[in-house]
């Protein structure tokens, strides 16, 4: 049997406006995306799913803001979701942040805002979003 080591997830910073309010952690595999928040009793910050269309709450410890980006990085549908539930299939969704409930309201975020993802090593973007 082969073990793999789990790498450290990739982290930046995260932009709203052109303002940067939090750090965001990295999902890009599959197998990153798919353990999203699992196990987690919370989040400092945000997780950026990329691709992602949809995202579900199943067996998850806290309500978690959502929001649906699209490619150029605007913001296209804001929900917050408790628990056990299932989202909606953002049609023109490229990319999901995900964070604590309240973080959105507390980081200005909302339909319509422009969002980037910057790495920390060189401050470059890191997804196809344009300021």
């Amino acid at each position: 049997m082969v073990l793999r080591r789990r790498r450290p997830p990739q982290v930046g910073r995260l932009h709203v406006d052109g303002r940067d309010v939090a750090p965001v952690e990295l999902a890009r595999s599959n197998a990153e995306r798919r353990r999203g928040l699992l196990g987690r009793d919370g989040l400092e910050g945000g997780l950026w799913l990329e691709p992602c269309r949809q995202v579900h709450t199943l067996r998850m410890r806290f309500a978690i803001d959502v929001a649906h980006v699209d490619r150029r990085g605007v913001v296209r549908g804001v929900r917050t979701m408790p628990p056990g539930r299932f989202g909606p299939l953002g049609l023109r969704t490229r990319a999901v942040l995900e964070a604590e409930a309240g973080s959105f309201a507390a980081w200005g975020l909302s339909v319509g805002s422009h969002v980037q993802v910057v790495l920390a090593a060189n401050g470059q973007p890191t997804h196809s979003g344009r300021s």
